[in-house]
Parts: C-alpha cells; structure tokens; sequence
C-alpha cells in the first residue's frame, strides 16, 4: 500500500486524516514543525520535523519513507489574522507550499491532495455554493489558498501532478473515540470556544448579530473532522485509480448560525454560554454552506456525521478527556 506524506499531519484535520489513512491501511509519515502541532496527536508516526519550506528536508523524508502521495494540510487559517498580517500568510501559505512543491518535482511524486477552503469564493452571490461559483476572496487566507490551487494545473502539465483540492467548510468536532481532538493555541474556532465559555473561562465573543440572517449571527457548514478524513482518503483513492485532478467542496448542506451552534452546545453540556457582543470581524461574509454533490457524484462521499449536536457532542467528549488539550488528560 501507498506512503503517504502528511505536511501538518500534527495538527487538527493532519492528525485525523492520519488516522483515517492508517485505518485505510496506508503507511504514513508526517512532516510538521511543531509550531501548531502536536506529537501526541499523531501516536506511532514517524515523524518528521521539518518545515514545508524547505525543500531539500520535504524531499528526503519522502525518499527516506519511500513516499508514494502526498497530503498537504500545513497552512497558517486564521481568517482575521491574515487580514492584519497579509505577509505572514503569503510566506507560510504560498511560499511554503511551492516549497513543498518543488520537493514533490524533483522526487516524481505523481498525487497531491490540498487542503483548501472555502473562503475563495469570498461572499458567494448564492448558496449553497458550487464548484462553479466565482471565486473572489475577501481576505488573505482566502486568497492565499486560490493563489495555490491556480498553481496545480501548471504543475500537472508541466510534471505530470495530478491533484484534488478540497474547498472545505467549517471543520468541527473531534474523533469520536476522544483519543485525538482539536487543540489551538491561542483557540480560534467557535465549537471549543463555546465549550471554554461554558466551562467556565472566557465569556464567548459574539461577533456581531446584524448579519441578513434569520437571527443576525453568521451562518455556516460545520463538517465533522472524521468525515472530512474520510474525503482525504477517498480524494486519494479517486487519484490512485486514475482520475482526472478536480476540485470539491466538502460540506453538509446542513448550515447552523452561531446561535444554534451555542444552543448545541448547551445542550450537550448542560451549561450555560457565557458570551459578550463584539463588532462584526473584517473578512466575515454573512452566509457559507456548501453543496456536497460534486464530491458525492465523484467519490461516494458523504457525511457519515453531518448534524451539529453529534459534531458538538464528539466535541465536548475530547474536551471533557483533554481539558488542557494533549496537555493534560482525565485518564
């Protein structure tokens, strides 16, 4: 079976999708450097500690390991800090993945599946969002991930790398075995943000409830981490059986605002969420869902775990194990 080169593989989606890849018998092998990640996350992997930058360090794991595919999830994703630090995320998100893409030509690798996102489409003119809707960013991250998808098809013509790009939505939840969860520091997503509020932390920052949604508060399509995984191996499959590279969003059609989502989570730990009104952050557009058929027609997937009590219960399992994330565990 196929070796496959996780980048990121420490981190939150990298790690599950690790888990998934070894669950689907391949080998795998994960370069990371550690400034996200986790080595607990990622229990008897070999791990690489590298930068996706450097070129020469990406192509010897991969011959060391005898790399056969490679999975690239190493990306700075903060939607509002790649609109302060524009730079930052141009160096690490584009520069560092021709990095690795440059290791990927001279070593022969022939597939490549990118982790992208949905923020390339910006503020979508309709919903749920196609594949065929325009793309047009309205912050760096976004931007910084088209910049990179534009870049495959020359790669392909050019070297004969072949890819799937996965534009997708809000990853959310955490294994349902809560051996391995999401763990940020400083946390950004609202799932565990919510739960820190509930638990008694920081009181949550709303931001903003005069959006044109049903009740003011952004709307989006929280896709479970293990079904998102599961994409990763399934785009793999596709390539591995010879399909043309393609694009997928990766989604529920099953959109919550961030209204329900603190009811899911109150539900789910039987607490209250602290939370305090904000401004409405720069980059935000009002609405995100996506439709799932492309990747549905294409590889068979689809959301084994698409409702958002079930996301935010494998949530706060992982929290309730690991309320210090991989720090400290109940066990």
């Amino acid at each position: 079976m196929t070796t496959v080169l996780v980048t990121g593989g420490a981190g939150y989606i990298g790690s599950h999708t690790v888990k998934a890849l070894r669950e689907a018998g391949y080998g795998v092998v994960v370069l990371d450097n550690l400034s996200a990640g986790h080595r607990d996350a990622i229990p008897g992997v070999p791990l690489v500690v590298a930068d996706i930058a450097d070129t020469a360090m990406v192509a010897q794991a991969i011959r060391d390991h005898h790399v056969g595919a490679v999975m690239h999830f190493a990306a700075w994703l903060a939607v509002s800090d790649s609109v302060t630090d524009p730079a930052g995320y141009y160096r690490n998100n584009v520069l560092g993945t021709l990095g690795t893409l440059a290791a990927l030509v001279e070593t022969g690798i022939g597939h490549f599946v990118f982790s992208s996102t949905c923020a390339v489409y910006g503020e979508p003119d309709t919903t749920p969002i196609r594949e065929t809707n325009v793309t047009r960013p309205i912050n760096a991250y976004g931007q910084t991930k088209l910049a990179i998808e534009h870049a495959l098809p020359h790669y392909e013509r050019a070297y004969g790398l072949r890819s799937v790009r996965l534009r997708y939505f809000n990853a959310a939840g955490a294994d349902p075995s809560a051996q391995i969860g999401e763990d940020h520091s400083p946390e950004i997503h609202l799932i565990p943000r919510c739960i820190e509020a509930a638990t008694g932390g920081r009181p949550l920052q709303l931001f903003g409830d005069d959006y044109p949604t049903p009740d003011g508060t952004c709307i989006r399509d929280y896709v479970h981490v293990a079904d998102l995984a599961d994409a990763h191996v399934k785009a793999l499959q596709y390539l591995e059986g010879g399909g043309a590279s393609a694009t997928f969003n990766v989604g529920t059609e099953r959109p919550s605002s961030v209204r329900q989502v603190i009811a899911a989570v109150e539900r789910a730990t039987g607490r209250t969420v602290a939370f305090e009104m904000a401004p409405r952050r720069p980059g935000d557009p009002a609405e995100l869902y996506a439709s799932a058929r492309a990747i549905h027609d294409a590889l068979g997937w689809v959301p084994g775990r698409p409702d958002i009590d079930t996301i935010v219960e494998d949530a706060w399992r992982w929290h309730a194990r690991c309320p210090q994330g991989y720090a400290r565990t109940t066990d």
